[in-house]
């Protein structure tokens, strides 16, 4: 086949997610321990496991036509890429990455300007290079191979930018957060004389929406009732919708089915009080996609 579109599924910490997203979207992925070619069941996409930091420089080139990771790589690497969509993994992917500015709990450090002519180590150095040249704040960045939290608290360095999601490591370690300096999502990007392929652009596109639809529907669930006529103004107050629920008359009867869109959250709470107002036969579904 002549249409193929190379994907880049990301390698690490978003790989599983990725694939379990692609699978709520409609698409089976299915990664082999022996290589760097996962199968997917359309054969118009072939998909490569790159790892995230590296996503973008790819992408540019154009060894691939799309791919996904964090926005926070391609600020790193300076990638002339498109940005098709963010991916807001709320379920899947756990919190967005914040990218911090760390220094020992006991360090006088209490604000970015207080790093003028300090050092920092760091994986992200030419995003913190640039932050802070653009803050005029002089600095000398080192980029650090790991163990990045070990080497302020050696006295390596004065600071480290890393990354985290919810601080508690960083804390646990008797660090302090002095300035949250980016926040970053996964992103669907795509090379550019890709994106001007009418083909390519349509396939990205498709990709885009159905994620973006599965996306949606994360922590949403269907509910489905039936529920006396008189009844019905009193559970539409009640009853959240993405707009307005759908109300249907049953045969022959004075009742309705009603059906709705909730967050999941909300049912344990809405339930009690639809069944006080006489709603019978509740069922609860889960979502894969919202459109």
């Amino acid at each position: 086949m002549s249409n193929i579109l190379k994907f880049g599924i990301p390698k690490g910490s978003l790989e599983s997610a990725t694939i379990e997203l692609f699978k709520k979207a409609g698409w089976i992925i299915t990664p082999t321990s022996r290589n760097y070619f996962p199968t997917i069941d359309d054969e118009e996409i072939k998909c490569n496991l790159i790892r995230s930091q590296e996503m973008s420089i790819y992408v540019e080139k154009g060894t691939i036509d799309a791919g996904i990771a964090g926005f926070d790589w391609v600020l790193e690497n300076n990638s002339d890429v498109v940005k098709v969509c963010d991916l807001v993994y709320s379920k899947a992917s756990r919190r967005p990455a914040k990218w911090v500015l760390v220094v020992t709990e006991d360090s006088p450090i209490r604000k970015i300007e207080d790093l003028k002519n300090k050092t920092i180590a760091t994986e992200l150095v030419n995003f913190t290079k640039k932050f802070f040249h653009d803050k005029k704040i002089p600095v000398k960045v080192e980029f650090s191979w790991g163990a990045t939290e070990a080497k302020v608290v050696e006295g390596l360095c004065d600071a480290i930018v890393e990354v985290t999601e919810t601080g508690s490591t960083i804390k646990a370690n008797g660090l302090r957060i002095v300035d949250t300096l980016l926040v970053s999502n996964p992103i669907l990007m795509a090379n550019k004389r890709a994106w001007k392929n009418k083909w390519k652009r349509e396939k990205i596109e498709q990709i885009a929406t159905l994620l973006q639809s599965a996306l949606r529907a994360e922590n949403m669930v269907g509910i489905k009732l039936n529920a006396p006529k008189k009844s019905i103004e009193d559970i539409v107050k009640i009853l959240p919708s993405l707009n307005y629920p759908t109300i249907s008359n049953l045969y022959n009867s004075e009742w309705v089915s009603i059906e709705s869109v909730l967050p999941e959250k909300q049912v344990r709470v809405i339930i009690p009080k639809l069944i006080a107002l006489g709603a019978q036969g509740i069922i609860e579904y889960s979502l894969n996609k919202i459109i």
